[in-house]
C-alpha cells in the first residue's frame, strides 16, 4: 500500500461559525515540503466548506476513507475528532473498521518534561516569544517563508543591511516581537543570520509588525527572491534607542550573541 496523509484548506476553525480566530503553524506549502522530508508518498488536501462541515463522521468515513481511498490503515491522533458537531472519534472508526476490514492505530499523546504536547501550547509559547520552547515541541526549528521586498534601506546606512520580508499567507503565525538568532536558507544554501521582528521604534511610530533578516555575511542582491526563516533562539525584545550610534552598538552585541548561539547548532 502507500502512505496518504489528508489535510483541511482552509483550516476548519476559519470555516465553523464560533470558531476562534487562528493562526497558522504551516501553511499548505510549509507542510507539502514537511511531508515530503517523512516520505510520505501522497497528500490529499480536501476544501473544508460550510457544507462539508455539516457531514456527519460516517458520512466522511463512508464517502472518503471507504469509496474515494479505499483505506487499509488509519493513523489517528488520540484525540482526534471529526464530521458535524466533532462527533466522529477513534471509537467510530475502530466499529467500521471491523465492518469494513481496516486497521486503525491511535498515536498516544506526546509529553516533554511532563506536558502533553499540542499546537494550542506550541501557539502560546510563539507568541509569548518562548522560542525555545516551541521548537522544542515541534522538535524543529520553527519556520516561515517571506518575499524579499524593498525597505527605506536604514539597515544598510547603519551598516546591518537588512532583507525585508514579505509573509505571503496573511494567517502564518509570526512570533513575538524582538531580535532573534536564526539560520536563513536562500537559493538552497543555509546562513546565519538575525531576524528582527518589530515595529523598528527607533525610526517609525508604531506601525506595522515587519519581519526582517540581516544575513551575516551576505552581500547578493536578492529582491523577489524567497527566503525561509528558521529561528533559532530569542536574544531580546525591542527597545526604542535614543539615536542611530546606541542601535548600532547594540546591534554589534546582537550580532556577536547570535553568533555564539548559531556556533552551538552547527
Amino acid at each position: 500500500g502507500k502512505s496518504l496523509l489528508i489535510t483541511f484548506s482552509p483550516h476548519p476553525r476559519k470555516v465553523i461559525p464560533g470558531g476562534n480566530e487562528i493562526k497558522l503553524l504551516s501553511t499548505l506549502s510549509e507542510k507539502k515540503k514537511i511531508i515530503e522530508t517523512f516520505g510520505i508518498e501522497n497528500l490529499l488536501v480536501i476544501q473544508f466548506t460550510k457544507e462539508f462541515s455539516q457531514q456527519t463522521p460516517e458520512e466522511f468515513v463512508e464517502k472518503y476513507l471507504i469509496n474515494a481511498i479505499g483505506v487499509k490503515e488509519i493513523v489517528i491522533g488520540y484525540d482526534h475528532h471529526f464530521g458535524k458537531g466533532r462527533g466522529g472519534n477513534i471509537e467510530i472508526l475502530q466499529k467500521k473498521g471491523e465492518e469494513i476490514g481496516f486497521k486503525v492505530t491511535a498515536v498516544s499523546e506526546y509529553k516533554i518534561d511532563d506536558i502533553i504536547v499540542s499546537s494550542t501550547k506550541i501557539r502560546k509559547a510563539l507568541v509569548a516569544g518562548d522560542i525555545a520552547k516551541a521548537n522544542k515541541m515541534l522538535g524543529r526549528f520553527y519556520s516561515f517563508e517571506g518575499v524579499v521586498v524593498p525597505g527605506d534601506k536604514r539597515g544598510r546606512d547603519l551598516g546591518f543591511p537588512t532583507a525585508n520580508l514579505q509573509v505571503e499567507d496573511n494567517d502564518k503565525l509570526i512570533p513575538a516581537i524582538g531580535i532573534y538568532a536564526a539560520k536563513c536558507i536562500v537559493e538552497g544554501e543555509k546562513h546565519n543570520a538575525l531576524l528582527s521582528i518589530g515595529s523598528r521604534p527607533t525610526f517609525h511610530e508604531a506601525g506595522d509588525i515587519v519581519p526582517e533578516v540581516y544575513i551575516i555575511d551576505f552581500d547578493k542582491q536578492i529582491y523577489n527572491q524567497i527566503v525561509q526563516v528558521n529561528v533559532v533562539e530569542r536574544i531580546r525584545g525591542e527597545e526604542k534607542f535614543s539615536s542611530a550610534e546606541e542601535l548600532i552598538e547594540q546591534m554589534k552585541k546582537d550580532k556577536e550573541i547570535g553568533l555564539k548561539i548559531l556556533k552551538q547548532i552547527n
